[in-house]
């Protein structure tokens, strides 16, 4: 246990040091160099920005958010007071008691550190289908565990829900209630019906919904019983009890995630929050920049064709073309705000060449072939003769051509990479995340992510 412990540990701060250092890139100015963002562009990530704060303030609170989703009269209110013991959520016999979001605070591993902020929801039959799909995705991305409460047969309109929800890559557990009303249920059954509901939706495998391990049987709030009471004196009484509630499965579960998994999964759900914000900064920032780019891109070509053109010495032309891919790559870099070192912009040119294969290839070649024939008229004919001369400039028209063509193609390519490799550096949200998932353990509620995050 101390070793996992440990691994949490290193887990959170590494998470906690990746926001830091994103939230410090993304709010300078400095970033830009000689030029800094227009008030559109500061304006269309604003919202990105906040939510990166918003992960690093929810690390900085050590609470796990576990949210509740399910039809009206499901019982979502009635679980959370059992969880914490308390009626504090209103529940009641008319539909949609709750019509609002509540969050609630409950510390089932105060020792541990953290703390769980537990949220009820409104019916997701009361919301209208894309807004009730709006709504739970945005809840279920800044939620670390989804709790899908069920009660009697699962309807189309919960299927699709579970659905929806499980395309957010969060831990999700799909809790059965009022198993007192329903004692003929159980986990195979369950298992079975999502089953035929998957295979009449075509919508794959019940695999990527929900697996039998993670189904939990209920019932938050018994019906009451009646007991019959006969006195000394013969005379029989009847009362009606409220049975104790039956979650202690459930109690076991998530205590269980919570103490082998808890600040993992904190730090990974904040890390995937906070690689979501900067890869739509770096798109939208791309977006609105793209004029601003181009520009930039047809100034690299431009200077790189003459210069190709212009010098004589194979060798030089060759690393000198790489110096300036290198540096178009860095210029963009600026221009976008995002972060990048010389290393990584001499990793990224080396996937360009990869990914754009044969062009890129073609242009090295086309160098190496036309320089040795622009080097080879000036050394057999120098510049004496008219036909030295127009074997050298013919060669030196078409080498810089592609040269030139070559750094535009890098240049709109760099421009696809940065956008998705900015959270890729040594405390990059992606780099991070992909060490968690590389460690987690089978049978835990993390190593289903493994797969969803990762692929």
């Amino acid at each position: 246990m101390g070793q996992k412990l440990s691994k949490q540990e290193t887990h959170f701060n590494q998470a906690r040091a990746s926001l830091q250092q994103a939230i410090s890139w993304y709010s300078g100015f400095r970033r830009h160099g000689s030029s800094p963002p227009s008030d559109r562009v500061q304006t269309a990530v604003r919202k990105d920005l906040q939510s990166l704060q918003g992960a690093l303030d929810k690390l900085d609170r050590k609470a796990i958010r576990i949210s509740t989703f399910g039809l009206v009269s499901c019982g979502k209110s009635s679980l959370i007071n059992a969880l914490l013991e308390e009626e504090i959520v209103a529940t009641g016999p008319l539909n949609g008691v709750t019509q609002s979001l509540t969050i609630l605070r409950w510390n089932p591993l105060a020792d541990k550190g953290l703390a769980v902020e537990l949220i009820d929801t409104p019916g997701l039959d009361e919301v209208a289908g894309e807004a009730r799909a709006t709504m739970a995705r945005e809840i279920a991305q800044k939620s670390d565990l989804i709790l899908f409460v069920v009660a009697g047969d699962i309807t189309n309109t919960e299927y699709e829900a579970l659905c929806d929800l499980r395309s957010t890559q969060k831990p999700l557990i799909l809790v059965f209630n009022k198993v007192d009303l329903y004692p003929e249920q159980d986990r195979q059954q369950i298992y079975r019906q999502l089953q035929q509901l998957n295979l009449a939706h075509s919508r794959g495998n019940l695999e990527d919904i929900i697996s039998i391990q993670e189904i939990v049987m209920v019932a938050a709030k018994p019906q009451p019983i009646q007991v019959r009471t006969e006195l000394a004196d013969g005379t029989v009484s009847h009362s009606w009890e409220n049975p104790e509630p039956q979650i202690e499965e459930l109690r076991a579960v998530i205590t269980q995630i919570l103490q082998q998994e808890g600040k993992s999964l904190l730090a990974l759900n904040a890390l995937v929050q906070g690689r979501d914000a900067e890869v739509n900064i770096a798109r939208k920032t791309i977006e609105l920049r793209q004029t601003e780019a181009q520009e930039v891109i047809n100034k690299y070509a431009r200077y790189k064709a003459i210069a190709v053109a212009a010098n004589p010495i194979i060798v030089v032309d060759l690393l000198g073309g790489l110096i300036a891919d290198l540096a178009l790559i860095r210029s963009l870099s600026k221009l976008y705000g995002l972060p990048i070192s010389t290393y990584e912009a001499g990793n990224l040119l080396r996937r360009i060449v990869a990914s754009s294969g044969g062009l890129l290839l073609g242009e090295f070649g086309s160098s190496l072939f036309l320089g040795v024939g622009k080097s080879g008229a000036i050394l057999t004919g120098g510049f004496d003769s008219t036909g030295a001369i127009t074997a050298y400039l013919g060669t030196a028209t078409a080498q810089g051509a592609i040269a030139g063509y070559g750094t535009y193609v890098v240049g709109r390519v760099a421009q696809v990479y940065l956008e998705q490799g900015c959270t890729w550096g040594e405390m990059g949200a992606s780099t991070l995340i992909k060490e968690i998932l590389s460690q987690v353990e089978p049978n835990t509620i993390m190593y289903r992510l493994r797969q969803e995050l990762w692929g």
